[in-house]
């Protein structure tokens, strides 16, 4: 099975783990991305990590009904997300999806790279969900080599456009996925 698959299957179950645990009342609580309390941030990364991930494989643009949706007004939000990542994963799952370019709406990419950088953001807003909420978003040692690479080649164009901070310190050697949060301007110790 293709590498990267994996990857967004691990970061996809542990997102959607992660999600069950955001309890309603602490909604408006501060979270690592200071311009989003844990609402916002959560429906940035149901947006992007699920229904974009599908949207992106199927090589549709995402519907307005779906960017301007509050979806923590539903109860049953995390169990939504969850079968939503399910969907989105799926569709990753045929080879073909996997071939030629995707387009963006504003440029085209590889579809590897696409989903490179949606698994990073599965992976790093799930760490930020999970920091604000008191839980932790693991991931094996092969994920975390492979969420620091795409970190490291992206920075750059991340800073740009003020979707990563200023990198945070991080031992040399602490575990990759720490130097990917630190990489990406997130400190791994934050606390609420």
């Amino acid at each position: 099975m293709n590498e990267l698959h994996v990857h967004m299957k691990e970061c996809a179950a542990e997102a959607a783990r992660v999600a069950r645990g955001v309890h309603r009342e602490r909604l408006s609580d501060p979270t690592p991305c200071g311009e989003f309390d844990l609402r916002a941030l959560v429906n940035h990364w149901v947006l992007y990590t699920s229904h974009g991930l599908e949207h992106r494989a199927l090589r549709e643009q995402l519907p307005e009904s779906l960017t301007q949706r509050d979806f923590t007004v539903d109860r049953d939000w995390a169990q939504e997300y969850a079968a939503q990542l399910d969907r989105a994963v799926a569709a990753w799952a045929d080879p073909a999806v996997w071939e030629g370019e995707i387009d963006l709406g504003f440029a085209s990419s590889p579809a590897t790279e696409v989903a490179s950088l949606i698994i990073k953001e599965t992976a790093v807003h799930g760490w930020d969900v999970a920091a604000a909420t008191g839980q932790q978003f693991n991931v094996s040692p092969e994920a975390g080599a492979f969420l620091l690479r795409v970190v490291q080649e992206n920075a750059e164009m991340y800073r740009q456009y003020d979707g990563f901070a200023d990198p945070v310190a991080v031992d040399a050697d602490a575990p990759a996925f720490e130097r990917a949060l630190g990489a990406s301007g997130r400190d791994p110790r934050w606390r609420p």
